[in-house]
């Protein structure tokens, strides 16, 4: 992909750039998106009826199941082209990564993440009490298709464990929400990459960051309502463009 010039010179002189990634980086990856369609045991759901506190309430090992089913996923996927360039700017700027995503594999490709605005698939606590738990080693073994599996117990208060996630309905992780806050104010750059713009209030933060000065670059296969403020968009898969930007800031032996 041809990179404008003047993007690359702006990238090589960013003091600090702040990656803001969403689901569009991950299903790069294999990972499912919440707009993909489910099967298995799944089929029978949306997954916004699954990811929401009553759901859990209603039915625990119906929306554990699914949790460990998309646990699974994650663990068995590879950071992707893009995790890795991301990883690459290290080398040469401060970067922020404020993500949507409730995977890992950001840190597993070496870049430390600020924000996890939507939780982490990753971090379980109690439903009942909040005590933060953690995971045996390993993947989890579940069906292909899906199962219910009853969710293990909390060892403070014996109610169910839930998934570290940010459901519907609920608020924002506020150390999170303060971090995302912290980089924009420091931000020279961003980059808007895989998300559709449209998950509230965390759409709002490339347009915050546009407000205070920042170059705003969009990297997204379709046109998002972030069109309208960014400074440059790049249609395409953030496997192919964020590489391609590296290489053209910095040449191919910074990449």
């Amino acid at each position: 992909m041809d990179i404008p010039d003047a993007l690359s010179q702006r990238l090589r002189e960013a003091q600090h750039i702040l990656f803001f990634t969403g689901a569009g980086v991950s299903a790069e990856s294999g990972i499912p998106t919440f707009r993909d369609a489910m099967s298995g045991l799944w089929s029978r759901f949306e997954a916004t009826d699954l990811a929401t506190p009553e759901a859990f309430a209603r039915d625990p090992a119906l929306v554990w199941g699914w949790y460990e089913w998309r646990r699974r996923k994650v663990l068995q996927a590879a950071p992707n082209p893009a995790h890795r360039a991301i990883a690459g700017f290290l080398r040469h700027a401060e970067v922020s990564v404020i993500t949507q995503n409730v995977d890992d594999l950001h840190e597993r490709a070496g870049s430390p993440v600020s924000a996890h605005l939507h939780g982490s698939l990753h971090a379980p606590r109690c439903f009942a009490c909040g005590h933060p738990a953690s995971y045996p080693p390993g993947v989890p073994e579940v069906a292909e298709g899906g199962e219910r599996i009853e969710p293990p117990c909390c060892h403070r208060c014996g109610g169910p464990l839930r998934p570290g996630v940010v459901w519907f309905g609920e608020s924002l992780p506020e150390a999170d929400w303060g971090a995302a806050m912290a980089a924009i104010e420091d931000a020279d750059m961003v980059l808007s990459v895989g998300t559709s713009s449209l998950v509230w209030p965390a759409a709002e933060i490339p347009v915050w960051a546009s407000r205070r000065g920042a170059c705003v670059v969009q990297v997204n296969p379709q046109p998002t309502a972030l069109d309208e403020i960014a400074t440059v968009s790049l249609r395409g898969p953030a496997g192919a463009i964020l590489p391609a930007l590296l290489e053209s800031a910095y040449g191919r032996s910074g990449a």
